[in-house]
């Protein structure tokens, strides 16, 4: 019997969501992987049930074309330890994670990929990580099995850059294979490309994160769906935790420092070209360093703007909310120690 996060078992093939509310939920984005599925189901399936874990596994279907979708609403119905949510067309895998963690209702969710190169025997180790007190554990794939030049190479230049504008220390964003706290999944919302940078969103909102060496598996079946292709928007989404990280609460810090640098520095050169027109009687009608003077100031203007604008987006999203801009992790009265959920 395992204590803490992921206490209790179950008896029995199958019998994963006999509880309430299941140790863990184990959250599968899929997008045309009908060959791995049934192998991937009943590994996951044994792994657990020899852990003696309840759980619950949610396979969300990207967008397949491949029968995918119906090999899921098959098993479903014949299984109740799967849930099988079939998207309406193809959204991407930020789209099917956060379609996963809204169905998700056990204590814990990891997440892994439909293609097998994540192992499910991992799960259990991850797990009993989280049970240490961390909030998130990652996984790191110290040998993956991927081509070295298409693959392997421009991860590691990706992980090194998300290192340096995160400041979160862990090697391997793209690993899939990873364990949440219940509370953590339910305070993040996914847009873009952000799955990959879900430590980072995790240590946004006071995060413990760790992470651990998992294997990884040369890919059986097919091809890999979810390419660099997205490199462009990955990168785009990586510029804005980065202004997450350091200004989502206080956006005026930012554009007022520049505006106000901005106007000075426009100021500045309309007073020295002021003075050389009284003092000197010069003309400067046709000087570069009047157009720049007007430029800074214009730019100066529009930058504080944009930081009175985004102050307001800010109140408006945590206020319309009741969104703190805080994070508890527990309260300590008289009686004892009160585990508190993270505020939405």
């Amino acid at each position: 019997m395992r204590s803490g996060l992921v206490s209790n078992g179950v008896a029995g093939q199958h019998e994963a969501i006999s509880s309430p509310v299941p140790n863990v939920s184990v959250v599968v984005p899929v997008r045309d992987e009908v060959e791995s599925l049934p192998h991937l189901l009943e590994a996951i399936a044994s792994t657990l049930n020899a852990s003696n874990l309840t759980y619950e596994i949610i396979c969300v279907d990207d967008g397949s074309t491949d029968g995918s979708a119906q090999f899921l609403k098959e098993q479903a119905q014949i299984r109740n330890d799967l849930k099988a949510v079939i998207l309406r067309r193809n959204y991407g895998q930020t789209a099917a994670m956060a379609a996963g963690f809204y169905y998700a209702h056990g204590k814990a969710v990891v997440t892994l990929d439909a293609d097998l190169q994540n192992d499910p025997a991992d799960i259990p180790m991850l797990l009993a990580k989280l049970d240490e007190g961390y909030d998130l554990v990652s996984g790191w794939r110290l040998n993956r099995q991927d081509a070295a030049l298409t693959r392997l190479l421009p991860s590691k230049i990706a992980n090194w850059l998300i290192r340096q504008i995160t400041s979160v220390h862990i090697h391997d964003y793209g690993c899939s294979l990873k364990a949440y706290r219940a509370e953590l999944v339910a305070d993040m919302n996914l847009y873009g490309e952000l799955h990959r940078f879900l430590p980072a969103l995790a240590y946004i909102e006071g995060a413990r994160i760790t992470e651990m060496a998992v294997r990884h598996h040369a890919r059986k079946f097919g091809r890999s769906k979810y390419g660099l292709s997205r490199t462009f928007r990955v990168m785009m989404d990586l510029f804005t935790i980065a202004f997450m990280k350091k200004f989502l609460t206080r956006p005026m810090h930012v554009f007022g420092l520049w505006g106000l640098i901005s106007m000075l520095s426009g100021g500045a050169i309309g007073v020295y070209l002021t003075w050389v027109k009284l003092a000197f009687h010069q003309d400067i009608g046709d000087r570069p360093l009047l157009i720049l003077a007007v430029l800074l100031l214009v730019t100066g203007v529009q930058l504080f703007c944009f930081g009175l604008l985004a102050e307001l987006l800010m109140r408006t999203y945590h206020e319309s909310q009741g969104r703190p801009i805080y994070r508890v992790r527990e309260v300590v009265m008289g009686s004892g120690t009160k585990q508190l959920k993270i505020q939405n």
